[in-house]
């Protein structure tokens, strides 16, 4: 079978099954801004010698699915500060109403698939969904939004050491313990769609869906080999997402575990947030 089939494949088949209640709404004024990190150095990715651990963990046999992410390497990070939250559809709006040229219907067919903000009617979002996660977006738009306001996506490593919380060998931005409905939405919780921003538990830095409920785009171009990955200003055909979504299972929830998506790819599961470089004190 195809690699990238395999790797699509891994959204249902390694799901569980648990049904259980999602965890407490935290209040609103918890969830927004941003959180300041301090970098530093941490590795990235893992050693090609666990990647038969976790094919034996993941109950799977297909080895592509991490190889992405080898080698580990030494990264080390300037300080820099993350949206807590993904960027929802109301934020999106507002840029969309101050940047009108990003409206439905406006963006150069060259820059998206067709899909480009296609749930949305009449210039706006669905009813209700005004802090659920902005999706059918392109990678263009999400890089326009967060420069728009001084801000910029995330690195992937920045995206990386952010989702860990400082946990350096845990899987997920949790710990070890596989995922279930109390810490993500993902194909377990049965949900089926990209729910609202903070419904469950944060990481240790404060950061909340870190793992699942929509993939993000980071800044960089796709690459096999990430410990590589040339610095390029251009935007290439495909570009790395991270995190996994309401419709991935356990392994694409994984802090290390990398995908791509083409940059003018529209669709369902995949949204972003933004960073801002710091001033290290």
């Amino acid at each position: 079978m195809n690699p990238m089939i395999h790797r699509a494949v891994v959204f249902l088949a390694v799901a569980h099954s648990s049904l259980a209640a999602s965890a407490d709404a935290p209040k609103k004024h918890e969830v927004r801004g941003m959180v300041p990190l301090a970098g530093g150095t941490f590795e990235m990715g893992s050693e090609p010698s666990r990647v038969a651990a976790l094919c034996q963990r993941f109950n799977t046999t297909h080895r592509d699915l991490f190889l992405p992410e080898v080698p580990a390497h030494q990264i080390r990070l300037p300080p820099f500060s993350i949206d807590r939250t993904e960027v929802t559809n109301a934020d999106f709006k507002t840029f969309v109403e101050r940047h009108p040229e990003w409206a439905p219907g406006r963006v150069p067919t060259e820059r998206h698939n067709g899909d480009y903000l296609k749930h949305w009617r009449s210039g706006t979002f669905p009813s209700g969904a005004a802090d659920v996660p902005v999706t059918y977006v392109t990678w263009w738009a999400a890089k326009a939004y967060c420069e728009s306001s001084g801000r910029r996506l995330p690195t992937e490593a920045e995206w990386e050491f952010a989702a860990r919380g400082g946990l350096a060998s845990a899987e997920f931005p949790w710990g070890d313990e596989p995922p279930d409905a109390r810490r993500a939405n993902w194909s377990g919780t049965g949900l089926g769609a990209p729910t609202r921003v903070g419904r469950y538990r944060p990481n240790a830095y404060g950061l909340y869906d870190m793992a699942g409920n929509v993939w993000e785009f980071v800044e960089e171009p796709w690459t096999d080999d990430y410990s590589k990955t040339p610095p390029s200003p251009l935007p290439q055909d495909r570009h790395v997402i991270r995190g996994g979504s309401y419709g991935g299972g356990p392994i694409n929830l994984r802090v290390r575990y990398r995908d791509s998506h083409p940059a003018g790819g529209a669709g369902p599961h995949v949204g972003f947030r933004c960073a801002r470089s710091e001033i290290a004190r």
